[in-house]
């Protein structure tokens, strides 16, 4: 019998923090897991090339799916930009029922969903991610720094979604650069006490892209139901 389906949004307290390694991560666990998940990004900047999404691709091929790019990533803009202001620049405004069309047809199975940016990055000329996260009603996963200036950055982005009335499922902690951090030895544990969050990680840096996606799967694993990893 198939697992029932899992849903979730990754977002993140900023640009960079490293949301699509730990969409991919999450994709790919539950791919191992025997779900049979899609990657979704509704909108992405800073392509290389339009035909091409790197994020939105990436989550494809962690996923193991063959959807073509224009249902994985709906709305794409070559700037490295937000979404709405790169759509502005361009002197066009993204269609909004393209996104929610997208998204209509992914909604029955498991989906990971990645943001870009924060919570109030625009994605068109009215609405911010987390309109996004609202509309389409799943619990988040939010991905922080690792060190200093992360328990001001989590706080806020916690209150944003609590005051949506949005569920948070976990904070994924991640170090994307190398070096020590003093604060790191504490985030996570201040974190799980002032807010009541289940927190993962800090995935620590390691260059080497096999080791890392290793990595980002070892923080990840507590998503997956255990009987379903067992598979």
């Amino acid at each position: 019998m198939a697992p029932e389906a899992l849903q979730f949004f990754v977002t993140g307290t900023d640009t960079g923090v490293g949301k699509t390694q730990v969409s991919c991560a999450l994709l790919s666990l539950l791919k191992d897991a025997g779900y049979a998940p899609q990657g979704f990004k509704p909108y992405e900047s800073g392509c290389a090339s339009l035909k091409a999404p790197s994020d939105a691709l990436a989550m494809r091929e962690a996923a193991g799916s063959t959807l073509p790019v224009d249902a994985v990533c709906p709305h794409r803009f070559k700037a490295p930009l937000a979404p709405g202001i790169a759509a502005a620049r361009l002197g066009r405004e993204p269609d909004f029922r393209m996104t929610l069309a997208a998204w209509k047809r992914l909604k029955g199975g498991t989906v990971v969903v990645e943001g870009a940016g924060g919570l109030f990055v625009p994605v068109d000329s009215k609405r911010d991610v987390v309109d996004l996260i609202q509309a389409f009603r799943l619990p988040v996963v939010l991905v922080a720094r690792a060190g200093l200036g992360t328990l001001n950055h989590v706080a806020l982005s916690l209150e944003a979604l609590a005051a949506r009335k949005v569920p948070v499922r976990a904070v994924v902690l991640s170090r994307g650069v190398p070096g020590r951090d003093l604060a790191e030895r504490d985030n996570r544990r201040y974190l799980e006490a002032r807010h009541g969050v289940e927190v993962l990680g800090p995935v620590p840096y390691v260059e080497d892209p096999r080791m890392r996606r290793l990595a980002f799967r070892r923080a990840l694993a507590p998503l997956v139901p255990e009987r379903a990893r067992a598979r």
